[in-house]
């Protein structure tokens, strides 16, 4: 069983509505399609990322288990009298790169991301997923999206994790900004590393600091960078270059 993830249902006759006034994508889709969508504060930082699946009758919702409990609550939260019941399943999440299995999805974020099965038996293949993520500057919950986190930042709306034509939804006003109104100086990038780092060191450019490491594969990481001081990167222990914004990558 793939232990990181679980699997929210989704049931009750306000379902899509509900949740299309909360999350960043638009989630009226028809049934054999993945959507990635996050929930946000009101500040527009994150809370959680996700894959919301429909199904005929309801949606399933497929989180990092580490983030599951908070989204439970918060959408309880958000409830209120809409006729919508959230509970915890018992479906399994498969991932693979390999030959998709018969009633698999591709992960929309990225091709490089495989597909996604959801079923009763783990069949995951044997891919290397830190790498990957790192090689295609696809954030990882936890790692690199955490709650200061602006998913703009992170590279959202090139992973297709945002829709900027659905409408409101909780910190679309804040999102809406950042696109329209700004231009990113700060975010996620894509650094190679000469040298030996860990999540969390300390970045500075010149001395002056620059940002963070955040995930790491072999000689490649994710680092959350001030763009205007993206030369001459170091850390205590290593040499980094800036190779792609995650925008961009």
């Amino acid at each position: 069983m793939t232990q990181d993830r679980t699997v929210l249902a989704l049931t009750g006759t306000d379902r899509v509505s509900f949740l299309q006034g909360l999350v960043t994508n638009d989630v009226d889709k028809p049934v054999g399609q993945i959507i990635y969508a996050a929930l946000l504060t009101p500040q527009g930082k994150f809370i959680a990322d996700f894959f919301v699946v429909p199904q005929k009758e309801h949606f399933l919702i497929d989180v990092a288990t580490s983030h599951a409990p908070q989204l439970a609550q918060r959408l309880n939260m958000y409830r209120l009298r809409a006729d919508v019941q959230i509970a915890e399943t018992a479906v399994v999440v498969s991932r693979g790169t390999g030959d998709a299995p018969e009633g698999a999805m591709a992960d929309p974020r990225h091709a490089a991301l495989g597909w996604r099965l959801y079923g009763d038996a783990d069949v995951s293949d044997g891919t290397d997923w830190d790498a990957v993520h790192v090689e295609n500057a696809v954030p990882q919950t936890g790692v690199d999206l955490t709650p200061d986190t602006y998913i703009l930042e992170a590279g959202f709306e090139r992973l297709n994790g945002i829709d900027f034509k659905k409408g409101c939804y909780v910190g679309q006003e804040i999102a809406a900004r950042m696109k329209h109104k700004t231009e990113l100086k700060k975010g996620l990038a894509k650094v190679r590393v000469t040298g030996a780092v860990a999540p969390g060191d300390e970045i500075t450019s010149n001395g002056k600091p620059a940002g963070t490491v955040h995930s790491v594969s072999g000689d490649l990481a994710l680092a959350y960078l001030r763009f205007d001081r993206a030369a001459g990167l170091e850390t205590a222990g290593a040499r980094l270059e800036m190779i792609a914004k995650a925008t961009d990558a």
